[in-house]
């Protein structure tokens, strides 16, 4: 009986159209995080009435609010995604979520309606991050896995630097509606990419005893139906035994104690971590301080943020291939190194303590340039937790395949990752905002820059030193 497949199996199920779709959903959750933060005070303050002087509290709540349940979420979205057949299920389910919440918002005409749709947004990015991510881990060969992620992270950096940047745009120039209907286009991409997407299944898988139960991949579309259904009658005879199945359940019980107590996971955790955290800290104080420092109004601020970012998009992708060729060690410990005395220049300009570098043409310069460098170092470090997080279970997987249950240990893994960039998410304004407000925005960027240098040892000391293409070539 011939095996008919949907229209266009083999290209919608191809590795680049997965790749793809992935990048496009990374795009539209990073592009809706940032979109409602420049409207905020307007929706609270002239739709929903709210006294002006509670308006940074309520967007302070709210912007925690987000990282609080995306951190909650994380691992409970992976357990239940372990649980489907298809891991594009979850995606569609974040998609119908996100799409909600988006709703809710630009609809809102109370305060409770924006926290709950600002809720399911951040319920959604969780599962679109932790399925999203495994996905890529599955389908690209470890050799080539730091540039696809570094490629993958410059979608999301554009959906960072693009959200704010054309809602405020969006906003004065053309009304709030006009607004709104830039994110459902792109809500409106999203689910075309994800209907279209079929996901391939994994190559082969192995039992205890080095046998090889097959599956159908994308590549072997053209099997002719015997072989396919000699292989299928194969995989019914192969089961596992009761032994097996207790020692893969043993395993997944394992699973978190085997990995947070390498060193490895746990420096690459913290990577995701400080990244969040001094992202989510600058974005919180900079507004202010270069409002008390030069002067500046709404537009210059924005471009500052500009030029953080831009050089970060593009320079993702050949920060990726170097890790690939150099391994993670290298390129990372350079990265947080030269962080440091660029953070520690962002706070001069302006600080009573260099009354050359004040409001004048010499302490903006040194600003502006210190911005871009830091947009220029971000990617050696940007991505490389999740990274470092991949390369260890495949490692792990390579020794004993089914110590984390093959193309599923990644949902935990990216759980994981999903879990420390809201940690940093809510940690990083706290902590620089009370920095700020405690001993001044010079020492905050010396506290930043010490923990910068602090990472830096500890990817000089436990992050991976060969490229997995290197670790291949050798044992060949």
């Amino acid at each position: 009986m011939l095996d008919k497949k949907p229209l266009g199996y083999r290209w919608r199920s191809s590795r680049l159209l997965v790749v793809s779709s992935i990048t496009v959903a990374l795009f539209a959750e990073t592009f809706l995080y940032g979109f409602l933060t420049p409207i905020l005070s307007y929706m609270l303050e002239e739709r929903l009435q709210i006294d002006p002087s509670l308006t940074q509290s309520y967007t302070t709540a709210l912007l925690t609010s987000h990282g609080f349940f995306g951190l909650i979420s994380a691992p409970v979205v992976a357990h239940l995604a372990e649980k489907t057949p298809s891991q594009k299920t979850p995606l569609l389910i974040a998609l119908a979520g996100c799409f909600v919440g988006t709703l809710m918002i630009a609809l809102t005409t109370s305060v409770w309606a924006l926290f709950l749709g600002r809720i399911l947004q951040s319920i959604a990015g969780a599962g679109t991050w932790v399925v999203g991510f495994s996905l890529l881990a599955n389908n690209v060969d470890k050799k080539h896995l730091g540039k696809s992620m570094g490629l993958a992270m410059a979608f999301v950096t554009a959906g960072m630097v693009g959200g704010p940047t054309v809602s405020g745009t969006l906003l004065q120039l053309f009304g709030y509606w006009t607004a709104w209907s830039l994110p459902m286009v792109v809500l409106a991409l999203d689910i075309i990419a994800r209907l279209v997407m079929i996901e391939p299944h994994p190559t082969s898988s192995s039992d205890a005893s080095g046998k090889s139960t097959s599956s159908t991949f994308a590549q072997n579309t053209e099997t002719s139906d015997e072989t396919t259904a000699l292989l299928s009658e194969t995989t019914d005879i192969v089961k596992p035994t009761h032994c097996e199945l207790e020692a893969k359940q043993t395993s997944k019980q394992d699973y978190y104690k085997i990995m947070l107590t390498d060193a490895r996971v746990l420096t690459a955790l913290s990577n995701v971590v400080v990244v969040s955290s001094l992202i989510a800290g600058i974005n919180n104080t900079l507004p202010v301080h270069l409002k008390e420092a030069f002067g500046w109004k709404s537009l210059l601020i924005s471009m500052m943020f500009f030029c953080l970012q831009v050089p970060n998009i593009a320079l993702s992708g050949p920060a990726g291939w170097l890790r690939d060729r150099g391994g993670l060690r290298g390129p990372t410990t350079l990265g947080w190194s030269a962080m440091v005395p660029l953070i520690l220049l962002l706070g001069v300009p302006g600080d009573p303590h260099f009354p050359w570098a004040t409001g004048n043409t010499a302490g903006q310069s040194i600003f502006t340039g210190s911005v871009i460098a830091l947009g220029t170092v971000l990617p050696l470090v940007r991505g490389v937790g999740a990274v470092q997080l991949a390369y260890v279970v495949k490692d792990m997987e390579a020794k004993d395949p089914h110590m984390f249950e093959a193309n599923r240990s990644n949902l935990r893994v990216f759980s994981m990752t999903e879990v420390g960039y809201s940690i940093g998410m809510m940690i990083g304004p706290l902590l620089s905002g009370s920095l700020v407000e405690g001993v001044g925005f010079f020492f905050m960027t010396v506290a930043l820059a010490a923990i910068c240098l602090v990472q830096a040892w500890a990817s000089w000391r436990w992050l991976d030193a060969k490229s997995p293409t290197h670790v291949s070539e050798a044992s060949a």
